[in-house]
């Protein structure tokens, strides 16, 4: 059998085995410990002709092509190679929620909670009044800015992406990885939302926008890696973008999102050659 390419979700990948049944290609599914989803095509043989149906279905996994291929195929559960089990909804998305992941769930969370109880979280952890100051004992707060949210809303959109686009760079890139992009794509960003500005921003927005650049990116470099976006997914976001500097948003840190992008993208392409777990 020869691997033709691993995923994080079960039943995406069912579907794509489901429509590559259809065409003549009979795949099996496995699963390791960490619950990344391996899709095998059993003929070798075939691989030349399989390749680009693995590319096709990278570049548009929500196609419906697929889900029309699973309700043909009459059953739309999850089949794994003898020996393997699929996981339980909570105990899967915990395993795809590492501990840089969860720290920043943590930590935007209790960040909010605070400040609805009424405590000065803004103060306390904004982006300083001055650029001199970050060279002294408050160099921190050049990174906090991205744990303070002024709403709800704001707070889970931004949540939802971040666990969302940061479970598959910390799994298949690594805590490292991960750390280094929330590190840069908030404090570089939140530089030139300051100068722009002011201090008075904050959000994880800068941060998701990197990760979303940096998993879409990889995926169109690496297509086997194992991570990646549909082309789709990124226009919409690029359009977000675009709408908030013409203003029709209200006040957004639109040059935190495009530093944040363009981070994203410049990390993807100098980890393009690199090795993926």
């Amino acid at each position: 059998m020869k691997l033709l390419l691993v995923l994080d979700d079960p039943r995406r990948a069912q579907s794509f085995v489901d429509y590559l049944a259809d065409i003549g290609f009979k795949c099996e599914l496995t699963l390791d410990d960490e619950h990344n989803v391996s899709i095998w095509l059993v003929d070798e043989s075939q691989w030349l002709t399989a390749e680009p149906e693995v590319k096709r279905f990278i570049a548009e996994p929500l196609h419906p092509r697929y889900q029309d291929a699973a309700w043909r195929q009459g059953d739309t559960q999850v089949h794994f190679a003898k020996g393997q089990s699929q996981p339980g909804l909570f105990r899967d998305v915990l395993s795809r929620t590492g501990p840089v992941n969860m720290l920043v769930l943590l930590a935007c969370v209790i960040v909010y909670g605070f400040s609805r109880l009424g405590l000065p979280m803004f103060e306390l952890l904004a982006f300083p009044p001055q650029l001199s100051l970050l060279l002294g004992l408050d160099f921190w707060r050049g990174f906090t800015p991205a744990l303070l949210h002024f709403s709800l809303m704001h707070l889970v959109f931004n949540l939802f992406w971040w666990w969302y686009l940061s479970s598959m760079v910390e799994r298949r890139r690594g805590h490292g990885k991960l750390l280094l992009v929330l590190l840069v794509a908030a404090l570089l960003p939140n530089v030139m939302q300051f100068l722009t500005s002011g201090p008075y921003f904050g959000g994880l927005s800068g941060v998701v926008y990197a990760l979303l650049a940096y998993v879409w990116l990889s995926g169109r470099l690496n297509p086997m890696g194992g991570i990646g976006l549909p082309d789709g997914m990124a226009v919409i976001m690029v359009v977000w973008l675009v709408l908030g500097f013409t203003g029709v948003l209200g006040p957004v840190a639109n040059l935190a999102h495009l530093g944040g992008g363009l981070i994203g993208l410049l990390q993807a392409w100098l980890d393009r050659a690199k090795p993926v777990r």
